[in-house]
């Protein structure tokens, strides 16, 4: 299936790309939440990070220290950063392709990434009970 994504990386598609290789490529969100906000895709037809390979993560993924730093070096104004996914529609994902949002911070940019805590609703054990069924799937 053919996404917006997949006609950007093969040109049907304009987009102000910053950065582009054999594996990935960046350019401007059409939404600018902030200016400089940035997305990071794998030319791969990959729908989320449920999909990535080691091979593709390491290409994808160690791109983002690289781009993040170009756009905080773009502009003096920017104060740090925010780096996210959305993966599956639960979550939020609107476009099925892979993506990283890089989000510049500006002082009094109103951007909001709401603080919340269900701290109180656990305990040492609830804690490591979360810990132990995660290590498992990992040693699985």
């Amino acid at each position: 299936m053919t996404d917006v994504f997949d006609k950007i990386i093969s040109g049907d598609i304009p987009a102000f790309k910053i950065y582009e290789d054999e594996y990935t490529l960046a350019f401007l969100d059409i939404t600018q939440i902030t200016p400089g906000h940035t997305l990071l895709i794998p030319k791969k037809d990959i729908t989320d990070i449920f999909e990535y390979d080691d091979i593709t993560a390491s290409q994808v993924l160690s791109k983002l220290p690289l781009i993040a730093r170009a756009i905080k070096a773009s502009n003096q104004n920017i104060i740090g950063i925010n780096i996210f996914s959305n993966n599956g529609t639960g979550a939020g994902q609107v476009v099925p392709h892979s993506h990283f949002h890089l989000v510049p911070r500006y002082k009094d940019d109103n951007f909001n990434i709401t603080e919340f805590s269900n701290a109180d609703q656990y305990d040492n054990a609830k804690y490591q009970t979360i810990a132990n069924n995660i290590i498992e799937q990992l040693e699985g």
